[in-house]
């Protein structure tokens, strides 16, 4: 799964493509499919903070002013998506953006596994800003729901102060680490894509994972 998930990202062409890691399984499997892979601190909390370790390690001198995270587990994410929410640091206004997918069903907008945004896109404006997440429906009222997609792009300044922040009160309550930027005052640009990918998180996920593989090489 991690290798599908390295070919997504090099075949965005965006920039240098780094594992980051807590396992070392895990970096030679990266090694044995052709990438390159960064061990990490297993003890690290979260994959932002995995990322901005692997990044320091990678890139010392700060050459580099855009670190965009992608999860090993969504091995289907289109690379058209990576390149767009790297257009979304194109605007000054963000220090971060993110990906959202319309909601299409009851049951996605009512899973508590599903996060979702409260953002206004206007017209055919490209990216919005997010104003809060959360598991419940957000906002009330008629209009599209949109499915926060965890994947993000962050300028290097804005990801070392997120890191050094405590967990805030919002992220806590809602188990969400993208309200901690929120709360500290950091923007969150989201720009939209048409499907909310297939993320790995069962055994039964990874067998669909493989399904759904398979039949696009097919």
């Amino acid at each position: 799964m991690i290798a599908h998930v390295l070919e997504v990202a090099l075949n965005a062409q965006i920039g240098p493509v780094i594992v980051a890691a807590a396992e070392a399984e895990i970096c030679e499997a990266v090694t044995k499919a052709g990438g390159t892979a960064i061990l990490t601190d297993p003890a690290l909390p979260s994959g932002s903070d995995r990322a901005w370790q692997a990044a320091c390690l990678a890139d010392p001198e700060g050459r580099h002013d855009i670190i965009i995270n992608l999860q090993g587990d969504l091995p289907t994410f289109p690379a058209t998506a990576l390149r767009a929410v790297l257009d979304v640091m194109d605007n000054p206004a963000f220090d971060l953006g993110t990906l959202v997918a319309p909601i299409t069903s009851d049951e996605e907008r009512d899973a508590a596994s599903v996060v979702k945004v409260a953002c206004s896109f206007e017209g055919e404006q490209a990216c919005a800003p997010a104003l809060y997440f959360s598991r419940q429906p957000i906002p009330w009222g008629a209009g599209p729901l949109w499915h926060h997609v965890g994947v993000y792009a962050w300028r290097r300044t804005a990801l070392s102060r997120f890191v050094s922040l405590p967990p805030s009160g919002l992220e806590m309550r809602e188990n969400l680490e993208q309200l901690r930027a929120l709360e500290a005052g950091m923007r969150i640009g989201c720009t939209r894509m048409d499907t909310a990918p297939f993320g790995v998180d069962t055994p039964a996920d990874l067998e669909r994972a493989r399904r759904m593989i398979g039949a696009r090489k097919s």
